[in-house]
C-alpha cells in the first residue's frame, strides 16, 4: 500500500512540476541581456508560454506597460519601439509563473553576416592559412558598444522556431573576437566607430556551404524539386538545399536587423547560371520573410585563386564565369552593393588572408547608399561600352567619376576578332578615363575580356584604388585563347 501511494505521490509531483515549466515564459536565444537592438524603429519580441498566459512587458525607455495573451498555441509576439538613447536599458517580462529580467541591453545598428569559410574565418585563421592583423586586433578589441551574436553550425530538415546552437550576446574582446568571423568584427568596428553608436553583429554561417542550402525550400522550389526524405543529415548537409536556412536563418526572422552582410560563391563556381538565379531569390525570400522591407544586401565577389589550373578559358572551370554573375546580380537585386576582391587574392589559398580590406569595402556600401556618406566612394570601374581606335578597342567606364589608375603596368587585358580566339594585349589608359587595348595579332579586333581566369592579380582601379571586376564585352558561348 505505501509503495502505491508513493507512486502516486511522484506521479502528481511529476505533473505539478512539468505544469510549473510549462506556464514559463520562454525566449529565443537571440532575445536576452546584452542584446544590441535596432535602434529608432519598431522592434520584434517573441517568445513561448501557456497558451492564452497574460503577459506584460515594462522598459526602461517606454512609459507604459505593454499588456497582451499568448495565442493559443502558447505563441506570443509584440511589437516594440526603441528610440536613439545610448545608455543600456532594460526590458522586465511578467506573467502568472514568470519574472524575466533583461538587462545591459543597447540602441545601436544590427547587421546578419552569412556564407561559408571566407565569412567564417576567424583571426585564428585555417592550418597554414593566416588572417593578417589578427594580433593587434585582438588586442584592442575591447568595446562594450561592439557585441556579437554567433550562430552554432547545425541543419534541419524542417524549419526550426528555435536556436539549437548560439554564442549568446557578447561584448567585443580578445576572447569573444578571437573566434569570430574576421570580416564581421572588421565592419562592425568601423561601423560602430563612424556612427558612434553601438553595433551589434550577428554571424550565422557555414564553410563549404552552397547558397541552396541557405534558401527556403519555398524559394529553391522555384528553380528544382526539394525532396529531403532520404537525405543523411549528417553527411554534408551544408551542401544539401534548405538544411541550413531551415535552422540558422529561418529562427533569426523575427528579430530586426539593418542589412545582411554575403560572401559566398566558391561552393557554386561551377554554375554560374544557376547562381545569377539563386542569389536574388534568396535575397527576395529573406526579405520577405523579415518583413522589414528591402532591406540593404551587400556581398563579397569571390576572389581571384588557382583553384585547378589556369588554362580553362571558355568552361565554368574559369571562377570569372561566377564573378561576372555575382556583378550582374547588382541589377537583379534592389537595394544591393558588391565587394569586388579582384588585387586581394591569393593563387594558393582559397582563404585570402586580408579581410579587413574585404570589410572596408562592404563598409564603403553601407556608408554611402545606407548611412547617408555620399563623399565615400564604394563602387570600382564597371565595363560601360567599347569602340574601335587606332587598330584597337577603347573601353569607357561607369563608377569612375574621378577617372582610372594603376599602380605600375595595367595587365590582364586580351583582344579577340572575328574568330573569337582571343590573344594577350598592351593596354594603357587613356586621357586617365579610359583604357585602349591592342594586339599586333588582331588587325580588326571586336572584343576584350579583362582577368579572365581563375588567377590573376587585377590592376584596374578607380582613384579612390577600387578594384574593376573582371569583365568581358562580349557573350559568345565559344571563345578560345591563342595557343602560346
Amino acid at each position: 500500500m505505501r509503495k502505491v501511494i508513493l507512486i502516486v505521490i511522484i506521479i502528481v509531483f511529476n505533473l505539478l512540476f512539468q505544469q510549473s515549466i510549462k506556464a514559463e515564459v520562454k525566449l529565443p536565444a537571440i532575445v536576452s541581456s546584452n542584446m544590441v537592438l535596432q535602434r529608432n524603429t519598431t522592434v520584434v519580441l517573441w517568445g513561448w508560454a501557456d497558451a492564452n498566459e497574460k503577459i506584460t512587458i515594462k522598459t526602461s525607455w517606454l512609459k507604459k506597460k505593454i499588456s497582451f495573451k499568448a495565442n493559443d498555441k502558447g505563441k506570443w509576439r509584440i511589437e516594440v519601439k526603441t528610440t536613439n538613447s545610448k545608455e543600456p536599458q532594460f526590458i522586465n517580462i511578467n506573467s502568472k509563473e514568470s519574472d524575466i529580467l533583461l538587462e545591459n541591453i543597447l540602441f545601436g545598428e544590427v547587421w546578419l553576416c552569412s556564407g561559408q569559410s571566407n565569412m567564417f574565418q576567424s583571426f585564428k585563421g585555417y592550418d597554414g592559412q593566416p588572417t593578417y592583423g589578427g594580433g593587434l586586433t585582438i588586442a584592442k578589441s575591447n568595446n562594450k558598444n561592439l557585441r556579437f551574436f554567433s550562430v552554432g553550425t547545425v541543419a534541419s530538415k524542417t524549419p526550426l522556431e528555435k536556436l539549437k546552437k548560439s554564442s549568446g550576446w557578447q561584448d567585443s574582446s580578445p576572447e569573444s573576437v578571437l573566434n569570430f568571423s574576421a570580416i564581421a568584427y572588421f565592419f562592425g568596428k568601423q561601423l560602430q566607430e563612424v556612427l558612434d553608436c553601438p553595433v551589434g553583429m550577428i554571424h550565422t554561417s557555414w564553410g563549404g556551404s552552397k547558397i541552396e542550402s541557405w534558401m527556403s525550400k519555398e524559394a529553391i522550389s522555384l528553380f528544382k524539386t526539394i525532396n529531403l526524405e532520404n537525405v543523411n543529415i549528417k553527411k554534408k548537409p551544408h551542401q544539401v538545399s534548405t538544411l541550413l536556412y531551415n535552422s540558422m536563418i529561418n529562427p533569426l526572422t523575427s528579430y530586426t536587423i539593418k542589412g545582411a552582410l554575403w560572401y559566398q560563391g566558391e561552393s557554386n563556381r561551377m554554375e554560374p547560371n544557376n547562381y545569377k538565379k539563386y542569389l536574388p531569390a534568396m535575397v527576395k525570400d529573406w526579405r520577405t520573410r523579415w518583413g522589414i522591407g528591402d532591406f540593404p544586401f551587400y556581398y563579397v565577389q569571390i576572389a581571384p585563386y588557382l583553384y585547378n589550373n589556369n588554362d580553362v578559358f571558355q568552361t565554368n572551370d574559369n571562377t570569372a564565369f561566377i564573378r561576372e554573375a555575382q556583378l550582374q546580380c547588382l541589377d537583379l537585386i534592389p537595394n544591393s552593393g558588391i565587394a569586388i576582391t579582384m588585387d586581394i587574392g591569393d593563387e594558393k589559398s582559397i582563404h585570402p588572408p586580408k579581410k579587413r580590406e574585404v570589410a572596408d569595402r562592404l563598409l564603403f556600401n553601407a556608408l554611402n547608399q545606407t548611412y547617408g556618406y555620399k563623399t565615400v566612394d564604394y563602387g570600382g570601374p564597371i565595363y560601360k561600352s567599347l569602340e574601335k581606335k587606332d587598330e584597337g578597342i577603347l573601353l569607357s567606364f561607369k563608377n569612375a567619376e574621378k577617372g582610372l589608375y594603376a599602380y605600375d603596368a595595367l595587365t590582364g587585358f586580351e583582344i579577340a576578332g572575328a574568330d573569337k580566339v582571343f590573344y594577350p594585349a598592351t593596354s594603357k589608359i587613356v586621357n586617365r578615363r579610359k583604357v585602349l587595348v591592342k594586339s599586333d595579332k588582331v588587325t580588326n579586333p571586336v572584343a576584350v575580356r579583362y582577368a579572365w581566369r581563375n588567377w590573376i592579380n587585377g590592376t584596374l582601379y578607380d582613384t579612390n584604388l577600387l578594384p574593376a571586376s573582371s569583365f568581358r564585352t562580349d557573350n559568345w558561348t565559344e571563345a578560345t585563347q591563342a595557343k602560346k
